[in-house]
């Protein structure tokens, strides 16, 4: 098993129980103790888990996982999921770009287009700060360790500042009964800013994500516009979205 696949194997198996094991890693993944043992001793450097003697206590349980490992999640799906967005968004267009993993995709594949775009997060301003066609405007903040997310009231002063034709948000949970959230409650001012200035709001998240709702509350689903998504989202979740008037676009 390769070094991303068992990352993401022990990721898993941190979401789902406070403590693991070297050995049983070990069995999971196929791999040698002593990998585990370096892979473990990694992700303690990452702040995701704690070493003790024979495994590692979870720091996940509850939170989300740091930036660099999300980015390694589902990497084919989010490319999939990028270049569906990207042919929603026509030359000239003025674009706010979430941040998150996803939107750092989306990013990617609109570096090449002649658009002006704000970007919520440094990984997506340095994704599209060589794009000689890319008019890119910072809107200013703090930025969260880590993640490097724009937050705060500099943020949400200078969204709000403006009307852009499109916003592109990454996604926490979703659903029609609880609309869009977000686990980081300091990004939902901002999320919230994005939606307003925008004529039209452009979601974009895999399917995992109709399971969850995170803790806080973002914008109900009559805000969204179109959903871009894939085939993991279930049937009935997506029917729900199209009857209450949104596009769901899956990949």
């Amino acid at each position: 098993m390769e070094s991303s696949e068992r990352t993401s194997t022990i990721i898993e198996r941190l979401r789902r129980a406070e403590r693991v094991t070297v050995a049983e890693l070990a069995e999971a993944t196929g791999s040698s103790e002593m990998t585990i043992r370096r892979d473990l001793d990694q992700l303690a450097e990452q702040g995701v888990l704690r070493r003790v003697r024979g495994g590692a206590v979870s720091f996940l349980r509850g939170h989300s996982a740091p930036f660099p490992l999300r980015e390694l999640d589902e990497t084919g799906t989010k490319k999939q999921l990028a270049a569906a967005v990207e042919e929603l968004i026509a030359d000239c267009e003025s674009v706010i770009i979430d941040s998150g993993t996803t939107t750092l995709e989306v990013a990617r594949r609109l570096a090449h287009r002649q658009i002006t775009a704000i970007p919520l997060d440094l990984h997506s301003a340095n994704a599209l700060s060589n794009a000689p066609q890319v008019d890119l405007l910072m809107p200013g903040g703090r930025t969260k360790p880590g993640e490097l997310s724009f937050t705060g009231h500099l943020t949400e002063t200078s969204l709000r500042a403006l009307r852009v034709d499109t916003t592109i948000l990454g996604v926490c949970g979703l659903s029609a009964t609880h609309g869009l959230t977000a686990h980081d409650l300091e990004e939902v001012p901002v999320k919230q800013a994005a939606v307003a200035a925008a004529q039209r709001v452009v979601a974009v998240c895999h399917g995992a994500k109709f399971a969850r709702t995170g803790l806080g509350f973002v914008c109900p689903i009559t805000d969204i516009d179109v959903i871009v998504t894939d085939r993991a989202a279930p049937a009935d979740a997506r029917a729900e979205l199209v009857a209450a008037g949104v596009e769901v676009r899956v990949v």
